[in-house]
């Protein structure tokens, strides 16, 4: 599925802003909420984000945007992944921990060691998995600036690569990629990525043991959640959509490229509709928010998109035959099945 981390873009808003640019403008633009930008926690379109990089490259004449905006980035936008890597034994174990748990991030993107080549000169290859590919050199140029980012955390604020490879013609003179990623860049090439040394991949980390397992077994645990079916999918674009009620089919389908009838016809193929997975999450959440916290009934309903507090006294009736305040009085309601 064509998705990846809110947190992909952390560093959007102070990088536009630096250069002049209204980053509001350019997210709604792209079709992105706001809130989702720089959030760990929630996912965006793939495509979308990849527009968007083209988008603020282009409007603001800044064609190495990508480079700068992964200044603003490092290891920590990966989350548990990144927690995983950084605590491996070696760097080539951190780099096999991004592979295996590269879905966690995006399940649109593919991050590995290429299995054949010169094993002094491993090289590591970065790609989309988005087909039709949209025109990626901003977010291609971001996401080895990031891969830089990762490597120094590794290896050392002074450590150079052997090389960086973009599918991509040059945007900026070759002298600045040269500057920019510390070694030689090959343009038009097969695949981005870098080729590394052999003895790189093989240096020891001060690895924390309990750290990196707690991170690998809590990804091992939930990898299967971010190669999601569409209804998967759904489930989790309306959880985090339901608090400023944005729920709509058409918008739900928005965020993930595809047309309405599309996302109808997948959901059909897995036995379910799009009405009733909606109305599932909702009442999922607000059986939380009852029973787990002390939300008021106000604040509640908003957080399950909807305006007015009568549409959740409703469905509290519908789903559970008892009103909020019943459901909060000092009984519990029936296990769900």
């Amino acid at each position: 599925m064509s998705i990846i981390r809110g947190s992909s873009l952390t560093g959007l808003t102070e990088t536009v802003t630096a250069l002049g640019g209204d980053c509001r403008a350019f997210v709604a633009g792209a079709g992105i909420r706001f809130d989702d930008v720089g959030r760990h926690d929630h996912y965006i379109s793939l495509p979308r984000s990849i527009r968007l990089m083209e988008l603020v490259a282009t409007d603001l004449h800044t064609p190495d945007f990508g480079r700068r905006l992964a200044k603003q980035q490092g290891i920590e936008i990966l989350g548990a992944v990144g927690l995983a890597g950084r605590n491996a034994a070696t760097v080539g174990d951190a780099f096999a921990a991004f592979e295996k748990f590269m879905a966690s991030y995006s399940p649109a993107i593919s991050a590995r060691i290429a299995p054949k080549g010169d094993p002094h000169l491993p090289r590591f290859e970065y790609s989309f998995l988005l087909d039709p590919l949209p025109p990626q050199a901003q977010a291609m140029e971001l996401a080895m600036g990031v891969t830089l980012q990762v490597l120094l955390h590794l290896l050392g604020s002074t450590y150079c690569p052997v090389h960086v490879h973009f599918p991509h013609s040059p945007l900026t003179s070759p002298a600045s990629y040269r500057d920019y990623y510390r070694c030689p860049a090959e343009f038009d090439a097969p695949v981005a990525g870098f080729t590394l040394r052999g003895e790189d991949l093989a240096r020891a980390l001060p690895a924390d043991q309990l750290a990196q397992q707690t991170a690998v077994d809590y990804l091992a645990r939930t990898v299967d959640e971010y190669r999601p079916t569409s209804t998967t999918l759904v489930r989790l674009l309306v959880r985090q959509a339901l608090p400023v009620g944005e729920v709509g089919l058409a918008q739900i389908a928005g965020q993930l490229d595809l047309h309405p009838k599309t996302l109808q016809r997948r959901l059909a193929a897995e036995g379910t509709m799009f009405g009733d997975t909606v109305d599932e999450v909702r009442r999922e959440t607000a059986r939380h928010l009852l029973l787990d916290t002390d939300v008021g009934l106000d604040q509640l309903s908003r957080q399950i998109g909807y305006t007015e507090q009568s549409a959740l006294t409703r469905s509290c009736k519908r789903w559970f035959g008892m009103t909020p305040r019943e459901i909060r009085m000092p009984r519990h309601l029936p296990e769900q099945p």
